[in-house]
């Protein structure tokens, strides 16, 4: 586990995902693909959740407290049980990026953490706490690969008829 890494890569999300929103209007933000799809909104809504109810909260329980259960979530229900896309844009991600903050402060915190050391896990499988530290890390590429997507939709439309394929293959 190359622990300062891993955590430089959850660093660079608090300059990247403002980047990736930089000039998201209100209305842009709330946009959706599809029926089911998440707007960007509702993307970052989750992230702020994952923050603070998920990974953070399940590796200090993995690292110290392996017999203690962890707490139910439910991202996906969340969209619509928090209204997500009722949200402001730019107050959940300064939102997000107080308790990235704070998920780092407490990260570097850590004294000699056992990253090796399978855990339980809710589903009766067990998961090394550095499973979970990678995974956290990983979850932030996929939502900012996840907006950038977005973004190339909403372009893509704005265009319409022509086709920005001379940029190149998406």
């Amino acid at each position: 586990m190359q622990f300062e890494s891993v955590l430089q890569e959850l660093e660079n999300g608090i300059s990247i995902f403002p980047a990736l929103l930089s000039g998201v209007t209100p209305e842009q933000a709330r946009i959706k693909p599809d029926l089911t799809g998440w707007s960007i909104l509702e993307t970052i809504c989750h992230l702020l959740d994952e923050e603070r109810e998920d990974f953070r909260v399940r590796l200090d329980i993995l690292l110290h407290r392996a017999d203690e259960d962890w707490p139910p979530i439910d991202p996906a229900a969340w969209v619509t049980l928090r209204d997500y896309n009722a949200h402001d844009l730019y107050s959940v991600l300064d939102a997000w990026v107080a308790e990235r903050r704070t998920s780092l402060n407490w990260l570097r915190s850590l004294q000699a953490p056992d990253w090796d050391t399978p855990m339980p896990t809710p589903w009766e499988d067990l998961m090394p706490a550095g499973m979970m530290l990678a995974a956290w890390a990983a979850h932030d590429g996929l939502h900012q690969r996840q907006i950038i997507e977005l973004r190339r939709q909403r372009l893509v439309k704005l265009v319409e008829p022509f086709d920005p394929i001379y940029a190149g293959s998406w």
